[in-house]
C-alpha cells in the first residue's frame, strides 16, 4: 500500500469513526454529570452595521419619541379626565367674569374661590374648546360639582346671572331716579338731566351684575318710545287728543286715579267724557303734583280745601283741559285703557271704601255716592278711634 493509499484510508477511517461513534449505543452517565448544564453556545457576534453610531442615535431617538409618545397620551388623558370630571365646589356660588380680564385671570380666579382645582388645566381646555370665541363677562351660576368643560360652555354662551329692577306704574321719573340710587346690583352714576315726565315705562326690567343705572334709564326710555307708538297706533280715531304725548298725560291721571286694571277704561271714560263736553277734569292727583312735584305728597300730610282752591298750572280743579306734562309714568295699562276708554256716559266717580270706585252718570247720582262715602270714613274714624282708647286704657296701671 503506498502513502496516498495510507492517507485515503486515515482519512475514511477517521470518518468511519465519527459516523460509528454517533449510531453506536449510548454511553451512561452518572446522575450529577447528567444534570450538569451544557455550556452555552457562544452568541453571533455583533455586525459591523449593527455598531454603528448612526444606528446607535436612531435607536435612541425612537425610544425617546415612544416614551415621549406614552406620557403624552398619560398627561392628555389625566387632563381630559381632570377637564370633564366632577369639579370641587360642593355647593352652588356665583362667579364674576369681569368685562376685559383674560383666560388666566379667570382660570386664577376660579381656583381661588375653589371652583375649580387646577388652573393650567382649566385654561388649557378652555382654549381648545373657544377656539376664536371668548368668555363673556358676566355674573355667572355655577352649579355644585360642575366640570371645568361645563364652566367654559357657561361663560362661552353667556347665560349670566339676571338681577331685576321692578318700577311699579305711577311712580315719578323723580321717585324712579331714587329707586336706581339705591340698588346696590347696579353701578355709575344716573344721568345729570332727568327725562321729562312720563318719559319711562314702568316694568321689570332684568340686567346683569356691571349693568350701569345710565343703561337703565335708557332701556326704560326706549321701552316707553316703543309701547306708545304701538298704543297709539291703535286708538280710538274719536278720542280728543291730539298727540301721543296728551295720551300720556291722561293716561298718568288714569294711574294714579286707580291701581284696578278693571276700573281704568272706564275711569279713562269719564275722562274723556269730561274732555269732549269741555268739563274740567277735577282729579285730586294733578293737585297734589303740582303742590309737591316728583317728590309726592308726604303720606300724612292730606289735601286741604285751600289746596283744591290754590292755582297752579297742573291744578285740574282750576285750569281748563289737561296739565301741561304728565304727573307720572304711566303704564302699557293706563296707556291702553285712554287709547280705548269704555263707552260710557259716566261723568263722576267717587271711592266706595272696597279699593274702587262707584261711577255717576249725573251730579245728583254722583252726590248720593259722595255722600255714602263720607259716611263710610266717618264710621271707620269713629272705629279706629275707639279701638285706639281701648288700647290706651289697657295699658293703663291698676290702681290702688
Amino acid at each position: 500500500m503506498n502513502d496516498r493509499e495510507n492517507q485515503n484510508k486515515g482519512i475514511f477511517g477517521r470518518a468511519g469513526d465519527k459516523k460509528s461513534a454517533a449510531s453506536g449505543p449510548i454511553v451512561p452517565v452518572s446522575p450529577s454529570q447528567a444534570l450538569k448544564p451544557e455550556r452555552a453556545p457562544q452568541p453571533p457576534r455583533r455586525s459591523r452595521r449593527a455598531r454603528n453610531q448612526v444606528v446607535v442615535f436612531l435607536n435612541f431617538v425612537l425610544s425617546l419619541m415612544i416614551f415621549i409618545a406614552i406620557v403624552g397620551v398619560g398627561v392628555f388623558w389625566y387632563g381630559k379626565t381632570e377637564f370633564e370630571g366632577p369639579g370641587p365646589l360642593d355647593r352652588t356660588s356665583a362667579f364674576m367674569v369681569r368685562d376685559g380680564a383674560g383666560l388666566n385671570q379667570i382660570a386664577a380666579g376660579l381656583e381661588g374661590q375653589g371652583i375649580i382645582a387646577n388652573q393650567r388645566i382649566f385654561s388649557l381646555g378652555a382654549k381648545s374648546m373657544l377656539g376664536d370665541d371668548t368668555l363673556k363677562a358676566g355674573e355667572y351660576e355655577i352649579k355644585a360639582h360642575a366640570s371645568m368643560r361645563e364652566i367654559v360652555a357657561l361663560m362661552q354662551s353667556g347665560k349670566s346671572i339676571l338681577h331685576s329692577f321692578t318700577v311699579p306704574e305711577g311712580q315719578t321719573v323723580q321717585q324712579v331716579f331714587d329707586r336706581l340710587r339705591a340698588d346696590e346690583m347696579l353701578e355709575g352714576d344716573l344721568p345729570e338731566e332727568m327725562p321729562p315726565e312720563g318719559a319711562l315705562l314702568p316694568e321689570t326690567y332684568k340686567f346683569s351684575r356691571g349693568t350701569t343705572r345710565a343703561e337703565i334709564v335708557d332701556q326704560m326710555a326706549k321701552a316707553q318710545t316703543r309701547a306708545l307708538a304701538g298704543v297709539w297706533s291703535r286708538r280710538d280715531p274719536d278720542l280728543p287728543l291730539e298727540t301721543p304725548e296728551e295720551l300720556v298725560i291722561l293716561a298718568s291721571i288714569v294711574e294714579k286715579e286707580t291701581a284696578r286694571a278693571d276700573e281704568r277704561p272706564r275711569v279713562a271714560g269719564v275722562f274723556i267724557n269730561r274732555l269732549n263736553l269741555g268739563m274740567r277734569l277735577q282729579s285730586d292727583p294733578t293737585i297734589i303734583y303740582g303742590l309737591f312735584g316728583g317728590a309726592g305728597k308726604p303720606s300724612d300730610r292730606p289735601i286741604y280745601r285751600s289746596d283744591i282752591d290754590k292755582p297752579t298750572p297742573y291744578n285740574t280743579y282750576v285750569i281748563n283741559g289737561l296739565p301741561p306734562t304728565p304727573i307720572a309714568n304711566p303704564g302699557r295699562e293706563a296707556m291702553e285703557a285712554v287709547a280705548n276708554p269704555s263707552r260710557t256716559k259716566d261723568l263722576y266717580f267717587v271711592a266706595d271704601g272696597t279699593g274702587g270706585h262707584a261711577f255717576a252718570e249725573t251730579l245728583d247720582e254722583h252726590n248720593t255716592n259722595v255722600a255714602r262715602w263720607r259716611r263710610l270714613e266717618a264710621e271707620r274714624a269713629a272705629e279706629a278711634a275707639a279701638a285706639a282708647e281701648a288700647a290706651t286704657s289697657e295699658e293703663q296701671p291698676a290702681g290702688n
